[in-house]
């Protein structure tokens, strides 16, 4: 009888854990070890007050369209200006790299819910301070920031939405980290919904995917299924050797013009072709 306490005192004390600190172990903010760059730095709040941050390269208002970006779970924008630069000067798109609260120095904690008031908060600023369209927005979107990027187009769909190391969904992950008996209740416990083979589903966007082979955090696994899944299929980008982290660096010049044919989607989805890119 003790035993059986013992046992169950364990079970509900983990699920107390994981309920109490799910959104600490999704989200890990790097620490900022020297200011960021004011050139190209802009700010803007979110609807509950949050003040945040992000960077434009390019000018959005004579650019063909504007790459609105959200980075990985223990990444910052800040780390992404020569990204954008390349994406810039490959594509001649503006490229806009918005930050999380709690993130680069900022007020506030990240969380789920959080995420989706950031991620409007930089769609708004696009649309309201240079007037772009949404039919001239893309969204990116890697690892973590793929779930923000699908649930933003969910709501405010864009030309594009180009997603890079994508995870099927917040519960598939968490059959990959947490106790497999704590995953039967997960939906019970769990503040974090993201589901973007759902989303993509349903998407009446082309919807572009770049994975690699190697990748040791998001399998690669989740990528396919999350193109397969797609309704509207833009360009997949298969790179064998890549991890999770090195996609550009190992496909070269690959990588770029999946971002270039990515941000040109056929404009007729019945005569589009599923085309594949595989790079060694």
């Amino acid at each position: 009888m003790i035993a059986a306490l013992v046992v169950l005192a364990l079970l509900f004390g983990s699920l107390f854990l994981l309920w109490w600190s799910q959104e600490r172990i999704l989200f890990q903010p790097p620490r900022l070890l020297k200011a960021p760059p004011e050139s190209g730095r802009v700010s803007y709040d979110a609807v509950d007050g949050q003040r945040l941050t992000g960077f434009m390269v390019g000018d959005p208002r004579s650019a063909p369209g504007v790459l609105l970006c959200f980075h990985g779970n223990a990444d910052l924008a800040v780390w992404q200006l020569d990204w954008a630069r390349a994406v810039e000067r490959h594509t001649r798109y503006a490229v806009f790299l918005a930050e999380y609260r709690g993130y680069m120095s900022l007020d506030g904690s990240p969380s789920y819910s959080s995420t989706k008031l950031d991620a409007r908060a930089a769609y708004d600023y696009l649309r309201t301070v240079f007037g772009v369209d949404r039919t001239r927005m893309a969204y990116f979107g890697h690892s973590l920031g793929s779930g923000v990027a699908a649930e933003l187009a969910e709501i405010h769909p864009p030309g594009a939405l180009l997603l890079q190391s994508p995870f099927s969904s917040a519960h598939a992950m968490a059959r990959l980290i947490v106790w497999p008996l704590i995953v039967l209740v997960w939906r019970t416990i769990s503040r974090i919904h993201f589901d973007t083979r759902r989303v993509v589903s349903e998407l009446d966007v082309p919807v572009s995917v770049a994975h690699g082979r190697r990748d040791r955090i998001v399998p690669f696994r989740m990528g396919v299924e999350v193109y397969g899944a797609a309704k509207r299929k833009g360009q997949l980008l298969v790179v064998e050797k890549a991890g999770h982290n090195d996609i550009a660096d190992i496909a070269g010049e690959e990588y770029w013009r999946w971002i270039g044919a990515a941000l040109t989607p056929r404009i007729d989805a019945g005569t589009q072709r599923k085309e594949g890119m595989t790079r060694d």
